[in-house]
């Protein structure tokens, strides 16, 4: 990869780290449906969650350390699968049940899950600690709190309850949807970059600057948590 395409890809991680900042935010338009909406309404439900899985910066920098390594398609999806099965069920559940976990802490979570990715892919836990976590068993737990995270911010829009199942099915199922657009997106500029000679050479500094996201977020809401 020469200098350009490699500072091209390095830009578009730290473009992810800066917006990872507001990952669950939500456009006035958006949050004005979703406090006056009763009834079913299922495709606005489906368009919603596709669009937050697509603009969601946190989930996308977590997919990406996830795959970095990865080059079957059959492990790919099955680490995908593991992250939308706890995603899928802490939305679900923290919203159905009413579960209120401060916003601040776990988005802080999600970003402290980017940089255990990342430290993961560079051999961390191997040579630092010599003990080898369950690759599989992270991306499911860190799934789980990555479905609360927007659990929560969902909360505080006072759904109605008039349909409220439906809807967040649908949301939830719209929110798959956009992870496969993004991962489609994704897999495409994994798999430019692992075709040229310098993947090697330059796989590390990737890994960094995913790091460096995660920091950023986990810092920024940590300290959304100490000043509010």
């Amino acid at each position: 990869m020469n200098c350009f395409h490699r500072r091209t890809l390095i830009g578009i991680l730290l473009a992810l780290a800066a917006g990872a900042v507001l990952a669950h935010g939500v456009s006035e338009s958006d949050k004005g449906f979703l406090q006056g909406a009763e009834g079913m309404h299922i495709i606005p439900y489906l368009y919603l969650g596709a669009k937050h899985m697509v603009t969601g910066y946190d989930h996308l920098l977590f997919l990406v350390g996830v795959i970095f390594f990865l080059y079957k398609m059959k492990d790919i999806g099955l680490y995908v699968t593991l992250f939308a099965v706890g995603h899928s069920t802490t939305l679900l559940l923290g919203v159905l049940n009413g579960w209120h976990i401060n916003a601040y802490l776990v988005d802080a979570i999600i970003g402290l899950s980017i940089v255990y990715r990342a430290f993961d892919n560079l051999g961390g836990f191997r040579s630092v600690f010599g003990v080898q976590p369950n690759k599989k068993a992270a991306v499911l737990i860190f799934g789980f709190f990555h479905g609360l995270g927007l659990a929560t911010k969902l909360q505080d829009f006072a759904l109605s309850q008039d349909g409220l199942i439906p809807n967040m099915i649908a949301f939830n199922v719209g929110v798959e949807f956009g992870q496969l657009l993004a991962l489609g997106m994704i897999l495409v500029l994994m798999r430019y970059w692992r075709s040229t000679a310098s993947f090697a050479r330059n796989a590390a500094r990737g890994n960094i600057a995913l790091m460096a996201a995660g920091f950023t977020l986990a810092g920024f809401q940590l300290a959304g948590l100490i000043t509010k």
